[in-house]
C-alpha cells in the first residue's frame, strides 16, 4: 500500500520547478498511505510524487521504478502476486534492477503495449510515463481494490490515490456533486439493481475505472480508455459438474490466499464469526494474528464469540478489540474520519474497521498488511437468504425479478406504471426491460453486476481508506477474478445447490474448518440482535453539543439547496427518542454530504498532522464460556436500575394488546407503534410494564409478580434509555 500523486502538462510543454511545491503539497495530503519513505520525479511534461509502505523488497524496492534507458517510469500502489511467473516470460536478457513485484510491469508494457495487464494477477493502481511517446497511463486492478483519481483540463492532468491530493491543484474543482450523490443507489438504498460506473462524489474528479488503462496523449491532450478485463458473462449452457466446481473453487481460493500472503513482513487477519474470514484463516499458511471487533452489536449477535472460537480452533492468537456501548465518537473525530474516507457512505462499519486498524498499528506495528474476508458475500450468494425474505430459492429468484422491474421502472416510468397496479402485473417484464434501454442482463446476473459496482463504490473504497489512514495495506483474497469467473460458470441447474447461502464456499471448506463453522449461518457485522447499541452510539454522536455535526453540515450552500433542514432536525429528535430506528444511517449520510462540502471548500490539515483520539484497547479472552460475563461487563455499559425508585410508563407511551394474538403486545410512542412484545419470547416483561403504576417501587412491583430484577434488568435499562419507562418525577414532568 502506497500513495500516488502527479502532474502532467499537456501540449508537449515541460513542467518547470513551480510544479515541485505542488507535488510536495499533494504528497503531504496522502502521507498516511506511505510511512516508510517519499520520493519525487520530474522530467519533461510529467512530475510524480510518491509515498511508500514497504512490504516486498524492503531495502531495494524504492520508487519510481525505471527501465535502464529511463524511457519508462512507474509509480505503483499494490501487489503483483504472479510477478515471478510473469518475469519468466520476459525476453532473454531482460534485466530487473530490483526485487520489487511491480517492476515487471515496465517490461510487460514494453513488450505488449496496452495488452500488458491481460495476465497480471494482483491488486494495484499505478501511473506509468512513456517518455518516448509522451504518454501517461493510469491503470487499476479488475475490482478497483486500489484507487486512483484524476482531473483533466485544457492545460494539464493531475492525479492521486485520494481525491484530497487533487484539491491541492488550484485548477481542480472542489465541489461536491450533490445531485449525483443523492440519486446514487448506495445512498438511497432502493431495492433495485445499479450497474452504473463508480464515481468520485465530486464534480470534475474522475475515478479511473476498474479493469482499465486510461491513456493520456500529453501532446494532443487526447484521452482513451482500454478495458483489459470485463465482468464475466453468465453462460447457462456450461456443463461443469457439481464436484468439479466445488473442488475448483477450493483450489482457487487456496491459491488466492497464498498470493495474498506474499510479503517480507508479518501479515495479520481481521476475523469475524462468519465463514468468509474463517476460510481465509484456515487456508493461510503463515498463522496470522487475528483481530475481532468487540462491541455491543457483535457481542449480542455472536460475531465476537465466534471470532474467538474460530481462532482458538485453528490455533491462532486473537485480539478482541473493545468498543464499549457508551463509546461515542466526538465531533472533531468524526469530521477527521469523514475527510479521510471522502465518501458520504462513511458509517459505523467503516469507523469500526478504521479503529481496528489503529489498534493494529499501535499494538503490533510490525504488521503492515491485513487479510480480509470481504467480497465473499457479493459473489458467492451471501445475500440470497436475505433477498428471499425467509423463503427458499424460488423466492430468491422471484424477488430478483422484482428488483429488476424496479430498476427498469426508474428508467421508463410511463411504462413502469403497469407494475404499480395492485395485484399481478399484466405486462411481461421483458417489455419494460427493452423499453428502459438497459443491458439485457437476466435478474440473476444483474445481481452480481450490481455487487461488482458495490465493491468499487463502497467495499474496496472504505477498506482502502480505513487501512491507508493507518499506514496498513488491506488484502482481499475473495476478489480474485478467477474465483468470480468460476462462479459465473455455475450451470443454471446447479445454482440452487451451490449459490444458495454460499454453499460452493462452505462445501469447499469441509475438512479445513470444524463442521459447526462450515454450517454457521451468515451473520451481520453489527446488524441483527444488538444493533441498538451501535445506533445508540451514533445517534448520540449526532446529538452531542446541541447537534453540532448536523448544524455544521447544514451551513453550506449546497446543503441549504438540497437538504430539508427542519426535517433533518426532526429526524435527529426522533433518533434521540428511539436510537434503534434505522434512520441513523440515512441521517448520517446526509450529514456526511454537508460536512464534505464544507471541508472541500476549506481544506483540513493533512491526516498525518492532526491530533488523534485514544486508541482502542483489547479484552483478553482465554475461554469464552468462562470469560463471557467479564466480557459483557466490559462492553455493555448500563446505568444500574434503582429498585427503590417509583416508575411508570412515560406519558406519551401506551401498551396495547393484539386481540388476534393473545401473547402479543404493542408499545406505542406518540400514537405510533414502535415495539412489538411477545410473551412467548419475553414471558415476564409485558407483565412488568403493565404493573408499573407510578405508585409502587420497582422492587415492590417485581415482588408482586414473583419476578427477579435480574430477569428483566436489561429490558428495564433499555426502556429507561429509550424513554418508555420513567421514574415518577421524570414521568410527571
Amino acid at each position: 500500500m502506497c500513495g500516488l500523486s502527479g502532474i502532467a502538462r499537456l501540449g508537449g510543454r515541460a513542467l518547470d520547478g513551480a510544479a515541485d511545491s505542488q507535488l510536495r503539497r499533494m504528497v503531504q495530503t496522502i502521507a498516511h498511505r506511505g510511512p516508510d519513505g517519499e520520493a519525487y520525479y520530474r522530467s519533461g511534461s510529467v512530475g510524480f510524487g510518491f509515498v511508500r509502505l514497504s512490504l516486498v523488497d524492503l531495502a531495494g524496492g524504492d520508487q519510481p521504478l525505471r527501465t535502464e534507458d529511463d524511457d519508462l517510469v512507474l509509480i505503483a500502489n499494490g501487489e503483483i502476486y504472479n510477478h515471478k511467473e510473469l518475469e519468466a516470460t520476459l525476453p532473454s536478457g531482460t534485466r530487473l534492477r530490483t526485487r520489487s513485484d511491480c517492476e515487471v510491469l515496465l517490461h510487460l508494457y514494453r513488450r505488449d503495449g496496452l495488452r500488458f495487464l491481460d495476465k497480471v494477477r494482483g491488486m494495484f493502481a499505478f501511473a506509468l510515463y512513456d517518455r518516448t511517446r509522451d504518454r501517461l497511463l493510469l491503470a487499476r486492478d479488475r475490482f478497483g481494490v486500489k484507487p486512483v483519481f484524476y482531473h483533466q483540463n485544457d492545460e494539464r492532468v493531475v492525479f492521486g490515490s485520494e481525491v484530497k491530493a487533487l484539491f491541492e491543484d488550484p485548477a481542480c474543482p472542489r465541489e461536491l456533486d450533490w445531485e449525483r450523490a443523492l440519486r446514487d443507489q448506495s445512498m438511497t438504498r432502493a431495492p433495485a439493481f445499479d450497474e452504473s460506473p463508480a464515481h468520485s462524489w465530486f464534480k470534475g474528479v474522475e475515478l479511473a475505472p476498474a479493469g482499465c488503462v486510461v491513456s493520456f496523449d500529453l501532446r494532443s491532450g487526447e484521452r482513451t480508455t482500454h478495458r483489459y478485463w470485463s465482468f464475466p458473462e453468465f453462460d447457462p449452457s456450461q456443463t461443469a459438474s457439481e464436484e468439479e466446481l466445488v473442488r475448483g473453487y477450493g483450489d482457487l481460493l487456496a491459491s488466492s490466499v497464498d498470493d495474498c500472503e506474499m510479503a517480507d513482513v508479518e501479515i495479520g487477519l481481521f476475523l469475524s464469526g462468519g465463514i468468509d474470514s474463517a476460510a481465509v484463516a484456515a487456508l493461510a499458511t503463515g498463522k496470522p494474528q487475528t483481530f475481532t471487533a468487540l462491541n455491543g452489536s457483535t457481542l449480542a449477535n455472536g460475531d465476537a464469540e465466534w471470532g474467538h472460537r474460530t481462532a482458538r480452533s485453528l490455533g491462532l492468537a486473537n485480539h478482541q478489540v473493545l468498543f464499549r456501548s457508551d463509546d461515542v465518537p466526538g465531533v472533531e473525530e468524526w469530521k477527521r474520519f469523514v475527510w479521510l474516507m471522502q465518501t458520504p457512505l462513511a458509517g459505523p462499519e467503516a469507523f469500526y474497521k478504521h479503529e481496528m486498524y489503529r489498534y493494529v498499528r499501535e499494538q503490533t506495528p510490525h504488521i503492515k498488511a491485513m487479510l480480509l474476508g470481504g467480497g465473499a458475500d457479493e459473489f458467492n450468494g451471501g445475500y440470497s437468504k436475505g433477498i428471499a425474505g425467509g423463503g427458499e430459492w424460488p423466492d430468491f429468484m422471484g424477488n430478483l425479478q422484482r428488483m429488476a422491474v424496479r430498476r427498469d421502472q426508474y428508467r421508463s416510468p410511463e411504462l413502469g406504471a403497469w407494475w404499480d397496479v395492485p395485484g399481478l402485473s399484466l405486462v411481461r417484464p421483458e417489455v419494460l426491460r427493452e423499453a428502459a434501454g438497459h443491458p439485457a442482463h437476466e435478474p440473476y446476473e444483474a445481481l452480481f453486476r450490481w455487487k461488482y459496482r458495490d465493491v468499487q463504490q463502497y467495499n474496496c473504497w472504505h477498506e482502502d481508506r480505513s487501512a491507508a489512514g493507518n499506514g496498513i495495506e488491506a488484502r482481499v483474497p475473495f476478489l480474485d477474478h478467477r474465483l468470480i469467473e468460476l462462479v459465473a460458470a455455475v450451470p443454471e441447474a446447479l445454482r440452487p445447490r451451490l449459490i444458495w447461502d454460499k454453499q460452493i464456499l462452505r462445501r469447499s471448506l469441509v475438512g479445513h474448518l470444524p463442521d459447526e463453522l462450515v454450517r454457521r449461518p451468515k451473520g451481520p457485522f453489527f446488524y441483527g440482535e444488538g444493533v441498538r447499541h451501535t445506533y445508540r452510539a451514533f445517534g448520540a454522536m449526532l446529538a452531542q453539543d446541541g447537534g453540532r455535526l448536523l448544524e455544521e453540515a447544514l451551513s453550506g450552500p449546497g446543503a441549504r439547496q438540497f437538504l430539508d433542514a427542519d426535517n433533518l432536525r426532526a429526524t435527529l429528535r426522533q433518533l434521540q427518542a428511539d436510537p434503534s430506528s434505522g434512520y441513523v444511517e440515512f441521517l448520517l449520510s446526509a450529514v456526511n454530504l454537508g460536512l464534505l462540502e464544507q471541508m472541500a471548500a476549506s481544506l483540513p490539515a493533512p491526516h498525518v498532522q492532526v491530533a488523534k483520539s485514544p486508541v482502542p484497547r483489547s479484552v483478553p479472552v482465554v475461554d469464552w464460556d468462562t470469560d463471557a460475563e467479564k466480557v459483557k461487563a466490559e462492553v455493555v455499559q448500563q446505568t444500574p436500575v434503582d429498585a427503590g425508585a417509583v416508575a411508570a410508563l412515560a406519558g406519551n407511551v401506551l401498551l396495547l394488546k393484539d386481540p388476534a394474538e393473545p401473547s402479543v403486545w404493542y408499545v406505542t410512542i406518540d400514537g405510533e407503534i414502535e415495539y412489538v412484545l411477545d410473551e412467548d419470547e419475553l414471558p415476564q416483561w409485558p407483565a412488568v410494564l403493565r404493573a408499573l403504576d407510578g405508585e409502587r417501587t420497582i422492587s415492590e412491583v417485581l415482588d408482586g409478580l414473583g419476578c427477579s430484577l435480574e430477569a428483566v434488568h436489561d429490558q428495564l435499562v433499555e426502556a429507561m434509555e429509550f424513554g418508555i419507562v420513567a421514574t415518577v418525577d421524570a414521568a410527571a414532568s
